[in-house]
């Protein structure tokens, strides 16, 4: 097989990249970009670029087109049209929002792609020399990958990536098909980190990631070397990793500088600037008209009439810029009012089959507080959180409910409790007979739930949709005491802003699990940290769970060993 050599002096790829870091050349350039999808226009006349270095976050709701744009990016979508130009040099690497294992590889074969990887790019390389195209971008690119995967180093590497993502040693021969997706996806993640591509195409990278490894993972990419551009719904994450924001905005990439923070910043004040200028001429172009309309008809003024009118056609109209979306402010009703201890555990013994997950637990929760549980993924914190709503049965022990207890457990798998034959309104509205259907209409719109979508019948949702659905309704008719796994997924960024505002006003009891740090901040004053069958409380926030625990350490740690 041809193999590329580099003699003496030979510019490397990681070596040319800041060679053309210094000249401002761009590695990934997006020029007029048009996106027609199900008839819908997502873009028109887009364009930017990423530069060697850079860190960019794409945000935008849901649907504006982001992983669309990753797809036209990564040449699986065709563009109608413009162009998208990637330096020859530069290696691309993507992890999608799932994945799913096949056949018997390990664990450590998906994070060095031994398995399916490296031998696909095997062929496509034997493919390529065969048809000598061997000076393409596409050929460099593969070669590349090739290389990084092929390296002696290369299960050494994995297994320090795999570390840092949350893995035991114990893991890295098991059999991938045998863990969730979210364990795939932190392989598939770790791979992506050995083969350090210089340009990483992110999308929900935090997702299905225990607060350590997404701790872990934000230290990471701090100090990647290479270029970042992600999609995440995690605002802390962005405002810790990213350093441009390019908005999707009325079919347009805008650019601003800095965090998640900045950016929002910026909006206002672009948009409080485009509004001023905007009145402004309308309020010129009245004056002119009036001066037109009042001396037309006097013969005498006729002619600066007439130069008014040429002088309004003349100008460039600036149009009135859509005001930036805001968080949907919703009062949650007040809930029946409980007793002084909400629920209480004593000497709970849980197992599933010979895996021991708690034995001889003691836990009260009380009423009015707001409490995370965080940990490994593994742990047992969803199990907790099934044994305090009476969902799971417990081998030994007492569960407790306190006085009027009126429990409330979001799942994301409750698709059981909706009727596939009802409607998305009509769902809301039995579960709040008094509440006014407008106010529905108004709380599934801030759950991006719009216009026909409401009259949809529930059976015909996706998962998501019944998740942000039931979600819903817990908040229009809510428990006394909320017990939430993690309600933010299939949220979008303003979406989940719009619930951390609801629950904050929240007059009952909250126990939930959350990988969204931002989240966790502005609701959690007690964490519960379960690990290895403990349950150790922490009075106090996230910020002071950090603190006492030195987690944010131990993911220093880890990223030095890797």
């Amino acid at each position: 097989m041809l193999r590329l050599t580099r003699s003496a002096g030979q510019i490397l790829p990681a070596q040319r990249r800041s060679f053309v870091g210094e000249q401002f050349c761009f590695m990934l350039t997006i020029r007029d970009l048009k996106m027609t999808l199900g008839g819908r226009v997502l873009f028109e006349n887009a364009s930017f670029g990423v530069n060697y270095g850079d860190r960019v976050a794409l945000v935008g709701p849901n649907g504006a087109g982001k992983t669309t744009l990753f797809s036209i990016i990564l040449k699986q979508k065709e563009p109608d049209s413009g162009s998208v130009e990637r330096d020859e040099w530069t290696m691309v690497g993507h992890l999608p929002q799932e994945a799913e294992a096949h056949g018997d590889e390990t664990i450590l074969d998906v994070a060095t792609g031994r398995v399916d990887e490296l031998p696909r790019l095997e062929k496509r390389l034997h493919e390529l020399e065969a048809a000598g195209a061997v000076s393409g971008p596409e050929y460099l690119e593969a070669h590349a990958k090739h290389d990084a995967l092929n390296d002696p180093q290369v299960e050494t590497k994995a297994k320090r990536m795999l570390r840092g993502l949350g893995y035991r040693d114990a893991d890295f021969n098991r059999k991938a098909r045998e863990m969730s997706g979210g364990w795939i996806m932190r392989a598939r993640l770790a791979r992506l980190l050995v083969i350090a591509p210089d340009l990483l195409l992110l999308d929900e990278p935090t997702n299905h990631l225990d607060l350590l490894a997404l701790l872990w993972l934000q230290s990471y990419l701090k100090n990647y070397s290479g270029a970042l551009l992600l999609i995440s719904h995690d605002r802390q994450f962005m405002d810790e990793v990213v350093t441009q924001v390019h908005e999707i905005s009325e079919k347009k990439l805008i650019a601003y500088a800095g965090n998640y923070t900045d950016y929002l910043r910026q909006r206002e004040e672009r948009y409080e600037q485009q509004l001023a200028a905007h009145k402004n001429q309308q309020k010129e172009i009245a004056a002119l008209q009036q001066f037109a309309d009042r001396f037309r008809a006097i013969p005498s003024k006729a002619s600066q009439a007439m130069s008014k009118l040429k002088q309004i056609e003349r100008l460039e109209l600036i149009e009135k810029p859509m005001a930036p979306r805001k968080p949907f402010r919703f009062q949650i009703p007040p809930p029946p009012r409980g007793g002084q201890r909400a629920v209480s555990l004593k000497g709970i013994h849980m197992a599933y089959g010979a895996t021991q997950v708690y034995r001889g637990l003691d836990l009260t929760i009380e009423r009015g507080e707001r409490t995370v549980l965080v940990g490994p993924n593994g742990a047992g914190k969803s199990t907790l959180l099934k044994i305090l709503a009476g969902v799971v049965e417990f081998q030994n022990g007492e569960r407790d409910p306190g006085h009027n207890a009126r429990i409330g457990y979001f799942s994301q798998h409750r698709a059981d409790t909706l009727d596939p034959e009802k409607t998305v309104l009509e769902e809301v509205l039995a579960s709040a007979p008094a509440m006014r259907e407008d106010e529905a209409r108004g709380v599934l719109g801030s759950f991006m739930f719009r216009k026909d979508d409401i009259f949809k019948p529930t059976k015909v949702l996706s998962g998501g949709e019944k998740s942000r659905l039931n979600l819903v309704k817990f908040l229009v008719d809510p428990p006394n005491l909320l017990l939430m796994d993690e309600p933010t997924t299939h949220l979008d960024i303003h979406t989940v802003e719009s619930l951390t505002l609801a629950l904050e006003r929240y007059e009952g009891t909250l126990v939930f699990i959350s990988h969204d740090v931002h989240f966790i901040r502005h609701l959690a004053t007690k964490v519960l940290h379960v690990n290895a069958g403990q349950v150790v409380p922490y009075v106090g926030g996230y910020d002071y769970f950090l603190e006492k625990t030195g987690t944010a350490d131990d993911a220093r740690a880890a990223l030095t060993a890797a």
